[in-house]
This record gives structure tokens, sequence and C-alpha cells, in this order.
């Protein structure tokens, strides 16, 4: 009698005696052991995982910044964790940060290859592109950000506009609610759209953004292989999403706190009253006389901690981190958590506290707050991001009040997704009464 192969194996199994098994199963977790610490004896500590899934089921993956925290209490400032045939090094603690993307920034230059990754963004853009596509890209971007104003009155004065639209927008909707949707196929076609456009009317005599100014570059008699129709809706989408899904959030967050805390809030519009008044719009020019209004907005980044992992990294080749052996391949996660809520860097690492940034009265910059990352592949928008911060935030928040609506509650409860969002929320914004 023949028994099919998907019989077979289950008979065997259930006719095994129980020893057979045990050996069976010893002999699975000892290979999994050798696949992971075999080929050097002098790997990062991990938590003991199972064989094949690793440490999957450790993972919290609602809040996984927490987990890792507990982890790395537990196991110091670098340790490893294993999911299917990945390995995961997580390092906290500002020397072992800048060791690995300062000191080793060109072991750690690479991002991973992501599964997920060739299907839904097709090509790898800014973010997650490697080698000479990765500097080719960022050497654009950033030329041609300059160009269209990066630092200069004239981009200050696009964000300024913008942020009118916004106080606009606001009084318009007579109590101010926010919610954020996204799809991202739908967001995708959109930019394919805006795309197309620009290439039916583009004049190249002028210029007129970053999508014009990419079309211009694919036009030239040579251009490097990686510019191409795919990278520009990839490299669009990177700076269309860095550029507004983490400025937009970090500014929920902001009248997320200025809501729950009032006192605060009325610290902030005092200093907007006497620097600026009622009269004009805020200016970049201002922040250095707003201490107060900048430490606040710091500390906003550094609570809503919306990047709680930094942007992952890869080891390109073999190498040594705090004396342990990390191989090729291993895939490196800056705990920004740690280091944002370092009870030894920070008065109350737990507690919304704008006198974290502030020294006898004046600003103060803080070596262990990395918001934008640090080294060669630190975030390209920094210097708009703050700009657009400053700006919007102070134009709230001369125009308006935030506080809870009645009779509602507000929570610091997130959600993780693309960042470290709030959960969706109502806020009253009360118009100044001067």
């Amino acid at each position: 009698m023949r028994l099919p192969l998907g019989t077979l194996l289950p008979s065997l199994w259930e006719g095994a005696p129980l020893h057979t098994l045990l050996l069976f199963a010893i002999l699975l977790i000892l290979a999994y052991y050798l696949q992971r610490r075999g080929q050097h004896l002098n790997y990062p500590p991990s938590p003991p995982g199972l064989p094949i899934v690793g440490n999957l089921f450790q993972m919290d993956f609602k809040t996984p910044h927490i987990t890792v925290q507990k982890f790395a209490r537990k196991y110091g400032n670098i340790f490893c964790t294993h999911v299917g045939g990945f390995t995961f090094m997580f390092v906290s603690g500002l020397p072992m940060i800048k060791e690995v993307l300062v000191n080793q920034d060109q072991v750690f230059i690479d991002r991973p290859s992501i599964p997920t990754q060739s299907y839904v963004f097709q090509s790898p853009g800014l973010v997650m592109s490697n080698g000479d596509q990765w500097r080719q890209q960022r050497r654009f971007a950033l030329m041609t950000l300059r160009n269209f104003g990066l630092g200069k009155k004239t981009l200050e004065d696009r964000i300024r506009e913008e942020a009118r639209y916004l106080i606009e927008a606001i009084r318009e909707e007579k109590g101010s609610h926010q919610k954020l949707f996204e799809e991202w196929k739908k967001l995708e076609s959109f930019v394919e759209c805006v795309i197309k456009q620009h290439k039916e009317d583009f004049n190249p005599e002028e210029t007129r953004d970053f999508i014009d100014a990419y079309l211009q570059e694919l036009s030239k008699d040579t251009v490097p292989s990686s510019f191409n129709e795919k990278s520009l809706v990839s490299c669009t989408l990177d700076l269309f999403l860095a550029g507004t899904e983490t400025t937009s959030t970090t500014l929920r967050w902001a009248l997320l706190y200025m809501a729950l805390y009032p006192d605060i809030q009325g610290k902030i519009q005092a200093e907007i009253d006497r620097v600026i008044g009622q009269s004009r719009q805020p200016m970049m020019a201002d922040k250095e006389k707003m201490p107060y209004t900048n430490a606040a907005i710091h500390e906003v980044q550094r609570m809503g901690n919306i990047i709680p992992f930094n942007v992952p990294r890869m080891a390109a080749i073999d190498t040594k981190v705090a004396g342990y052996h990390v191989p090729k391949g291993t895939i490196l996660m800056t705990n920004l958590t740690a280091l944002h809520k370092d009870p030894e860097e920070w008065d109350t690492p737990e507690t919304f506290n704008p006198e974290h940034f502030l020294e006898n009265g004046q600003f103060k910059k803080r070596e262990s707050f990395l918001p934008f990352s640090i080294g060669k592949r630190v975030c390209l928008g920094e210097q708009l991001a703050r700009a657009e911060l400053f700006l919007f935030f102070t134009c709230l928040l001369q125009n308006f009040t935030f506080q809870a609506p009645p009779d509602t509650q507000l929570s610091l409860d997130f959600r993780m997704g693309i960042t470290i969002s709030p959960i969706p929320y109502q806020i009253c914004a009360l118009p100044r009464v001067m």
C-alpha cells in the first residue's frame, strides 16, 4: 500500500516514540542555536528565542519601543533579536549611537532590503536606496531644494503662506478636529498623475518644482541609470511623506500637549505676544528671541518620539561594536526612545517639561537629542522641518488657545504606523482675544 506524502508524514510523527520526538526537538533547537551562534562566539547578547521564529512572539508590535526598552534594561546598550532569517541589533545610549552612526558610518551606511519594499515602493528612492543610487539621488535632491530656497527667505515666505491657509481653515471649522487618513496606493496614483501633468505642460525654460527639475535631469543626454520615472515617483513620495507626515504628526502632538499643559501654553503665548504681538506673522528671525517657545517645540519632539528606532541601517561588512562581533547583513536599530528618556540625561524624562532645553532662561542645545538622526544619512529635510515646526506652531498659538472639548478627556495614547502618532482626537481652537 502506498501512502501519499501528505498522510505519510503525520503517520510517522504520530507513531514515533516519545524519546524520538524529544530528540528531534533537541536537534532542531541545537541546529537553530548553531545557525545563530556557531559562526562566531562573541555575538551581542540576545533574549532566548524559538527555532525559526526567533523572538517574534516576544515583541509587542503595538508598542515595540516599550518591549525594546525592557530588553535594553536587561541586556544592556547593545543586544540582538532574531525574527526568521533576520538579525536586528539594537543600540542605546549616546556613545554607542555615535559609534555606529558616526565612527562606523561607512559600515552602517546602507539600508536593509525589506521583503515588502520592492512591492510597495518599486524603486528605493531617497530613504531606502544604497550605494551610488543613494549618493546620486540625495545629491540631486539637496541641490534642487537649495535652488528652490532651502535655508533662504523665499522658502520661509512659502511656509508662512501655508501657515496662513492653516489658520483660515481652523477658523472655518469653528471648533477644529483633527483626523489623518493614509491610503498608500491612492497617494502613489496621485503623484503619478501630477508627474503626468508636469510632462504635458513641461517647459525646460521654467523649472517650477522638484518634479520639473527631475524631468529636466531625465532629458539630458547622459544621466545615471538610477534616474528614471519610477525613481521620480519614489523620491517625490519620500519628500512628500518626510515633509508632511513627520511635521504634521509632531504638530498634532504639540497641540495635544498644549491642551494638557495650559500653563506651558500660556507661557508660550506670553512670549509670542511680547516678541511678535498680533499685528504680523512670526518670522524665523524671531526664533532667537523666543527661547521658551523653541524649547517647547524641542520637548514636543522628545516626548512625541515619532520615529523611536530611527530608520534602519545594515552592516555592509563584518565589524565589531563594543567588542562584539557583528556579521555582515545585521540590521541596525538605534534606540532613540532610550536616548530621549534617559534619566541620566533628562531631569524628568517621562514628563513634558520645556525646561529640559533651557539654561538660565536661554535655549540650550542637547547632544542627546537626535530626532533627525546623525551622520552621513542624517535627515536631508532637517532644516526645512525645523522652519516648518517653528512657523506653524508659533502661528497657531499666536491665533488660538487649544483645549479639550467640553466633557472630553484628552489622552496621550498612541498608535504605531509610519510614525508614532496620537490616537485621533478632537480639540477646540479658541480664537485669542487681545
